[in-house]
């Protein structure tokens, strides 16, 4: 049976791409408390979901650190839908803006 859709228009799956990304723009408060960079940075986020189904926060001064308080649960919950993918890391940050 020839699949419904041809792989051009055939979104990657979750085994296919290394991670999803979003922005958080807001104070990201984990269990109560605004979550803060070592550098002081409390907002404007970029959050990382990995294919190992780990969060990473990155800052935008390029500081990152992986959040065991949040999960792909979490993620999925507060992230849209996928809009974009990206070859490459930076490419994904430009069109985030960071």
């Amino acid at each position: 049976m020839p699949d419904f859709l041809p792989a051009d228009f055939r979104a990657p799956s979750r085994q296919d791409v290394s991670g999803f990304m979003m922005r958080w723009d807001l104070p990201l408060v984990i269990d109560g408390a605004v979550h803060q960079c070592h550098c002081g940075a409390y907002r404007n986020w970029i959050v990382f979901n990995m294919r190992d189904d780990s969060v990473w926060l990155r800052c935008e001064a390029g500081h990152e650190t992986k959040e065991a308080r949040l999960d792909t649960a979490w993620y999925n919950r507060n992230s849209g839908p996928v809009d974009h993918f990206h070859p490459t890391l930076d490419e994904g940050l430009r069109h985030l803006g960071h």
